[in-house]
């Protein structure tokens, strides 16, 4: 059982209780980014997890039997569920969850970085899916928390990342992390990429990912689309240039990766400009996560990680 010290407020949450991220049952406390301390331990617990850890949690909850959770690839569990997706989350006092999925919080990160290390460990395992090597130019389109991450993940690796969005605002966060470039639209005058990550969903953002891509290049699909929606590539291009289309939509052994590299992502290097505190969200208490959701919603454009506050429980 965790008391619940500091929780994100995911884009994902919000298209679940728009009802638009099935099989979520109703009614449903949503909440999966988050972090706290243990307060009570069942016997025979895993990991030897003692009451007053403080610990990040991986929501994913496998079912263990399946051919994929068999084969090592758990995150394309035919059952799959999660904490505050499926079974009740963490925009409350406390959450229960199995130790297994609990992570003992290294020494000096708070609660609110410890909500940060679920959606690092979903770029860490995009990352790990799409590849990257020093020197490669990636095109990230939409700037918004996970993007930023994304950049500061792969400027450790020595990559040269241009990001896109429309929001003047993330633009200005993206460039003060040292991104190489950042522009407004994905008309880059006909700049060729190695690799690009779509962040948004969006099929004309998927679409503007692709087309620049220059041969041998590679797409990774990371941000969430309505189950309706649609692209067009050409297969002609695919296949002539070698191009590689992949998605990522969860973490896979890596929350334990994304806690302990979040000190090269959440504190400051000068080589690559990483910050965590001056990149973190708004913070907001527990009563107006409601509130806190809707005006994000509301106000998409207006919510990528913001320099000088840090993430907290909504």
């Amino acid at each position: 059982m965790i008391r619940v010290g500091a929780c994100g407020i995911c884009g994902t949450g919000l298209h679940i209780a728009d009802g638009e991220f099935p099989p979520n049952p109703d009614p449903l406390v949503p909440g999966h980014e988050f972090a706290g301390e243990m307060v009570a331990v069942g016997d025979g617990a895993p990991g030897g997890l003692r009451v007053g850890d403080r610990v990040a949690v991986d929501p994913s909850l496998f079912c263990g039997y399946c051919t994929f959770c068999r084969s090592g690839r758990g995150y394309l569990c035919a059952n799959r569920s999660a904490t505050g997706d499926t079974v009740d989350g963490a925009f409350a006092q406390h959450a229960g969850v199995p130790a297994a999925n609990c992570y003992r919080a290294p020494e000096g990160m708070d609660e609110g970085e410890g909500a940060l290390v679920e959606p690092l460990s979903c770029v860490v395992h995009g990352v790990r899916r799409i590849g990257v090597s020093a020197g490669e130019r990636f095109l990230v389109v939409g700037v918004g928390a996970m993007a930023l991450l994304l950049q500061q993940l792969l400027q450790q690796s020595w990559a040269r990342v241009t990001l896109v969005d429309r929001a003047t605002e993330c633009r200005r966060i993206a460039a003060e992390l040292r991104a190489y470039a950042t522009a407004a639209d994905a008309d880059l005058h006909g700049e060729r990429f190695d690799a690009a990550v779509d962040a948004t969903g969006a099929p004309p953002a998927i679409e503007a990912a692709f087309d620049a891509l220059q041969r041998g290049g590679r797409l990774l699909i990371s941000g969430v689309a309505t189950d309706d929606a649609r692209i067009s590539l050409s297969p002609l291009r695919v296949y002539n240039n070698e191009i590689t289309v992949a998605g990522s939509m969860a973490v896979l052994n890596s929350v334990g990766a994304a806690a302990d590299r979040r000190g090269d992502v959440l504190a400051t290097r000068p080589r690559s400009g990483m910050r965590g505190r001056r990149a973190a969200a708004a913070r907001r208490p527990r009563a107006s996560h409601r509130a806190a959701a809707r005006h994000i919603s509301d106000k998409p454009d207006q919510h990528c990680l913001r320099p000088g506050a840090g993430s907290r429980g909504v």
